[in-house]
């Protein structure tokens, strides 16, 4: 449950930046490391950076 959560969270989060901040890998690396900091990931084997760009992957680029 807390990791639907978080993850709807952070997508909103992304989303919610106008396109032209949200359309390289580098800005979602970027977007990703303040996203850890505020947000709170139940443990996983993968590090946490890998989880949110996972997330935000299919959503980088789109216009």
């Amino acid at each position: 449950m807390l990791r639907s959560r978080t993850r709807r969270a952070v997508i909103r989060e992304w989303m919610a930046l106008p396109p032209a901040q949200r359309r390289t890998g580098e800005q979602a690396t970027a977007f990703a490391k303040g996203a850890i900091a505020r947000h709170a990931l139940p443990r996983s084997r993968l590090t946490p950076q890998t989880v949110v760009m996972a997330w935000l992957r299919p959503r980088t680029g789109r216009a």
